[in-house]
C-alpha cells in the first residue's frame, strides 16, 4: 500500500508539473490552480508512503522518477531537445533511482 502511495504521488507530482508548464508563467490562472492541488495531493501522499519507506529511497524515486517522467513528457509533448546526451542522463538519473532502491533494506 505504501509504494502505491509513493507511485500516485509520483504520477500527481507530473501532472502538476505539467499543468504548471500549461500555465504560461502562471497566466493562466486555471492551470495554475490545477499544479497546486495536484502538488498538494502529491506531497500528502508522499508523506504518507513515508510511513514504511525509508525516507532516501522515498524521495529519490519521487524525485528521479518525475524527473525523468517530466523530461520525456518535454520531449514527447513539448518538442524539446531529445540529443543523444540529454538521454544518456535521463537514463543515468533512472538507473541512480532504481540502484539506490535496490541497495536500500527496508525497515
Amino acid at each position: 500500500m505504501n509504494w502505491l502511495m509513493l507511485y500516485a504521488a509520483i504520477g500527481f507530482e507530473v501532472v502538476g508539473t505539467t499543468s504548471l508548464k500549461l500555465s504560461e508563467g502562471m497566466t493562466r490562472p486555471g492551470w495554475f490552480v490545477l499544479c497546486l492541488v495536484l502538488y498538494g495531493t502529491s506531497f500528502a501522499l508522499l508523506g504518507i508512503s513515508l510511513k514504511a519507506i525509508p525516507v532516501g529511497v522515498a524521495y529519490a524515486i519521487w524525485s528521479g522518477a518525475g524527473t525523468v517522467l517530466i523530461a520525456l513528457i518535454g520531449i514527447l509533448w513539448f518538442q524539446e531537445a531529445a540529443t543523444p546526451l540529454r538521454l544518456l542522463f535521463i537514463a543515468m538519473i533512472l538507473f541512480g533511482a532504481i540502484g539506490l532502491n535496490l541497495t536500500t533494506r527496508s525497515h
